[in-house]
């Protein structure tokens, strides 16, 4: 019977095809909370066992001492003005190795853990996101990764103290203008042949864009089409797509060039290559790796997503966030600093809420690499979460500081950040990919406890192991939909919650979108089968889905690895109930979209229904909201948990400097403001608050001197912080044009 079904399934084409680079992501990294989530019935108990690791003694260490320096080195605006790195930060970043974050100690690397490197990278893209990208690269998306994971003994011992030195610079040159996202679609081409003396070596020809530090490389890790028109491997002649070293200095090799990515002076642009020759030998991992480059590019990104971009992204809504809640209390209108104005607390609320959240789930995704994982859906999702969030985080920033965040100049501290957020979007997977191919897609297939099978069973044409998953998915999909009712009845008061108090609730409510999440998915593959695979919107709905899951369990994780900190409840209750919300609307989206016939019908009329009725969450309320925002509006340690390891300038001139100073004197100042408004409010002092005004209230015995002295110097602290850049016409003129330097950027990487 399964045999005959099998047959009618693939002679009307309803098998799912799934080319050798898909299964090459499939296979990639591992299966880790994703898993649980995708089954239905989430073990919260065993997952709040799950590292969430803190910084060792030597990483604090690190990023206190060599860390803070090199941001102290690292001006912006000259970095602007040059568009390159001063001599003296490429000096200290090859003292301290910080191109060997990762790397093992007898390579010359520091052996960090993903946290620590993750922590690194975010505080170096708080003062200068060039700065970030060029430790960044080597360490995360650059050839050294590879090298490390299948290179061969003498390709490690070769190059990686080199890198780890930054006596090599790399780069990983994929991108190409007919393949980005489709890297089947590769042109590079590589061809194997024998030079005079008998060697095997090959001959490419490339045409890469958009690779960063290919400006400055002195070494690529190139992305190609190896070809063996002579058999010479054994292995036919279209090999693969292969991933070799080779030297930017080779006869050929053309580097150089700048793209100029929304005026984000970081060194990235094309590189080609005409009739490179290299050693077979540069296949890193050797000639046996020949055509193997998909699956080591796909291994690499299954943990690597989860560190660089998410921790550039996290820092920026860290940054963002406090800086626009010390401008919200400096920052005056009608008599009272901004941040009392209900509008202005909303921006606030998120700003801090999310940066509450997206951090909890930076650390906890970086303590599963440290414990071993390679969990490929949960970096990508992180991924595109992050880089899609602190869009948004920074956008409300901007709201906040209003005039002062468009003028750009020394003194703007959120518009750098807001101009260069859009470019996370685009690498390491750009986000449309992610959201609709990649968490859900692959998410489905590899993390489901059936899916798999029941694919390669049809794929395969076998019956026995097709009617095992058939069968197994059935009684999947049977199971949760019991779950998902009884939880639904009951508002997730029936799931069991691993912890008591205040947060009991949230686990009872992630139970209950979990079952219903796994429902859908597996009702999904059944009734659209292989139409899943093209409906995007469906699946990217099905992303969100796992993604505020997965978002919102972080969050309840951190609070109890913090040891439950009463201060903090706000802060977990926001980012939880925000997660919620956001699951019920993406739910909304799902079931109002379902097309599938009867399955659309029923979804569309009496299950949305029913979902609105009983919604598994709202939006935060104002009123908490208010107190999230209060986090980021006074000094303490809730603002500096919620706000650590950003970079604080030092000079006392700096914007940064001056509007902390302003907050903390403001700050200081509000007992003694409160002492005139009262006495305002009761008659005994007019309006305002003019020095006149103040001598009277000393006058009266309202104030004391220190306490006058103190509202002044609170005053004109926020006279300076608030100011913002004007220019004359010569230099704003000059703004636009920088000089060149005097030797090109390239000099400095050698």
């Amino acid at each position: 019977m399964f045999g005959y079904l099998l047959d009618r399934l693939h002679r009307r084409g309803a098998v799912p095809r799934m080319s050798s680079t898909e299964r090459a992501a499939l296979a990639a990294g591992d299966v880790w909370l994703d898993g649980e989530l995708f089954s239905g019935k989430p073990d919260f108990r065993r997952l709040l066992a799950e590292s969430y690791p803190r910084l060792s003694d030597a990483e604090r260490a690190f990023l206190d001492g060599p860390v803070e320096e090199v941001c102290a080195l690292a001006d912006p605006r000259w970095i602007e003005r040059h568009r390159r790195l001063p001599e003296a930060v490429w000096d200290m970043l090859r003292e301290h190795r910080f191109f060997g974050l990762g790397f093992p100690h007898r390579y010359g690397g520091h052996a960090f853990s993903a946290l620590a490197q993750s922590t690194i990278y975010g505080k170096l893209a708080t003062r200068s996101l060039m700065l970030s990208t060029v430790v960044l690269i080597p360490n995360s998306v650059g050839p050294g990764e590879l090298l490390l994971e299948v290179g061969t003994r003498e390709q490690r011992d070769l190059y990686l103290p080199r890198l780890a030195r930054g006596d090599e610079i790399p780069c990983f040159a994929l991108t190409e203008p007919g393949a980005g996202s489709d890297a089947a679609a590769l042109s590079s081409r590589g061809e194997l042949f024998r030079d005079g003396d008998g060697e095997l070596k090959i001959r490419l020809d490339w045409d890469k864009r958009y690779i960063t530090l290919a400006p400055i490389a002195t070494l690529l890790g190139l992305a190609f089409r190896l070809d063996d028109p002579q058999e010479l491997l054994g292995r036919g002649a279209d090999v693969g797509i292969t991933v070799a070293l080779v030297p930017a200095d080779l006869e050929g090799v053309e580097i150089g060039r700048y793209h100029d990515p929304l005026g984000i002076p970081f060194p990235n642009g094309p590189t080609r290559g005409r009739g490179v020759v290299i050693p077979a030998s540069q296949i890193i991992g050797g000639v046996e790796y020949a055509g193997r480059g998909w699956p080591m590019l796909m291994e690499a990104l299954a943990g690597g997503r989860a560190i660089s971009l998410p921790a550039q992204a996290v820092f920026g809504i860290k940054y963002a966030a406090r800086v626009a809640g010390a401008y919200s209390v400096v920052r005056r209108q009608f008599g009272s600093p901004i941040g009392r104005f209900e509008g202005v607390q909303e921006p606030l609320a998120r700003l801090a809420g999310s940066a509450y959240l997206l951090e909890a789930a930076r650390v906890f995704t970086c303590g599963a690499l440290d414990s071993g994982h390679r969990p490929a859906v949960i970096s990508a999702l992180m991924k595109y979460q992050t880089t899609e969030e602190v869009r948004r985080r920074v956008a409300d920033a901007m709201d906040v500081f209003g005039g002062a965040g468009i003028c750009r100049g020394p003194r703007n501290l959120i518009a750098d950040g807001h101009a260069g957020t859009p470019i996370g979007i685009t690498v390491e997977g750009a986000n449309i990919l992610t959201r609709t191919l990649i968490v859900f897609g692959q998410g489905a297939i590899r993390s489901h406890p059936h899916a798999f099978d029941l694919l390669e069973g049809m794929r395969q044409r076998r019956p026995r192991r097709f009617r095992r998953a058939f069968f197994g998915l059935l009684r999947h999909l049977l199971a949760n939909a019991w779950r998902a009712a009884v939880l639904g009845l009951s508002r997730g008061r029936l799931a069991r919650s691993p912890v008591a108090g205040p947060t009991a609730r949230y686990y009872r409510k992630l139970a209950w979108a979990a079952a219903r999440f796994a429902l859908w998915s597996d009702l999904a593959m059944l009734f659209l089968g292989s139409r899943l695979k093209r409906r995007g919107a469906l699946s990217g709905r099905f992303a969100d889905l796992l993604s505020w899951q997965y978002l919102g369990f972080a969050a309840l994780r951190r609070f109890e690895a913090d040891g439950r900190p009463a201060e903090d409840l706000p802060l977990v209750r926001w980012a939880v109930d925000d997660c919620l919300a956001r699951l019920q609307q993406s739910f909304d989206g799902l079931l109002r979209n379902v097309d599938a016939p009867l399955l659309g019908a029923l979804a569309r009329g009496p299950l949305l229904w029913l979902h609105r009725l009983n919604p598994l969450g709202s939006p935060p309320a104002d009123r908490l909201g208010r107190t999230v925002a209060r986090a980021l509006q006074q000094p303490g340690a809730r603002r500096e948990r919620l706000t650590a390891d950003l970079f604080h300038p030092a000079g006392r001139e700096h914007p940064f400097t001056l509007l902390e100073r302003a907050f903390a004197l403001t700050a200081a100042s509000e007992a003694a403001e409160r002492k005139v408004k009262r006495a305002q409010r009761a008659g005994r002092l007019s309006a305002g608050a003019t020095g006149e005004v103040l001598d009277a209230a000393v006058a009266e015995g309202i104030l004391s001197e220190a306490e006058r002295r103190q509202l002044d110097d609170a005053a004109r602290a926020r006279r300076e912080a608030i100011q913002v850049d004007s220019f004359t016409w010569a230099e704003y003129v000059a703004r636009a044009h920088a000089p060149a330097a005097a030797e090109p950027p390239l000099a400095v990487a050698g």
